[in-house]
This record gives C-alpha cells, sequence and structure tokens, in this order.
C-alpha cells in the first residue's frame, strides 16, 4: 500500500505514505490499511494527504516510481468536490487614512462581530 501511495504520487515520499497508514489516514474498501496491505485493480483507496482526503479507485497496480503523467493512469480519482467557502465581508480601510480613531475601531469591532 504505502510503496502504490508513493508510486502513483499520491504522497511525497514512501515514508510519508507508510506513516499515513500507521496512523489510521488510509482505507482500501472501508477498512484501515497497513502499510504491507496488497492493492488490487479495482479497489477503493481513501488517503487522507494534509488537509485533503482524496478518494480513489485503483486502476492500475504499480510498484516503482513513474512520471507524473503515467502515474495518473494508475487510478481513477473520485474525489468529491470542495463545498463553496462562503465569503465574508472583510473590513478594509483607505490607504493612507492613518491610525483608526477610538470610534472607529468600535465600529470595526461591530463589523467584525456581526452586530453592526
Amino acid at each position: 500500500m504505502d510503496r502504490w501511495l508513493w508510486a502513483v504520487r499520491l504522497t511525497k515520499t514512501r515514508p510519508d505514505a507508510a506513516a499515513a497508514c500507521r496512523g489510521g489516514h488510509v482505507r482500501v474498501n472501508d477498512r484501515p490499511a497497513k502499510p504491507a496491505t496488497t492493492v488490487s485493480a479495482g479497489d477503493e483507496v481513501r488517503a487522507r494527504v494534509g488537509d485533503k482526503t482524496r478518494v480513489v479507485e485503483v486502476v492500475r497496480v504499480i510498484q516503482k516510481r513513474v512520471g507524473a503523467t503515467d502515474a495518473a493512469t494508475c487510478y481513477i480519482d473520485r474525489t468529491p468536490a470542495p463545498p463553496p467557502e462562503e465569503s465574508t465581508p472583510v473590513a478594509r480601510r483607505d490607504r493612507g487614512t492613518g491610525r483608526p480613531t477610538k470610534r472607529d475601531r468600535r465600529i470595526l469591532d461591530k463589523f467584525r462581530t456581526g452586530q453592526y
């Protein structure tokens, strides 16, 4: 498992892939995967890499690290689209207006807490 994650470039290094497996961040067919878990074509792999959870389906098993274009053909990415981010208004001041006065700070604090 750790070798496949590294070979298809889901993780940067093989020790990172092994650490993710040992930490419980990798699942194969909804079962926790150890670094030595074997992978076969058709398996669904869920791997939390960094702050993203990747869901991929194994198409081809490879043992050696290959180029990025070749690695992309070894899996089908089924990761759901991230939810749309809510844009919150940001309190901005005009450049060159100097330090905010006490009144300005109170208005900004009300705006930030949603009371305005």
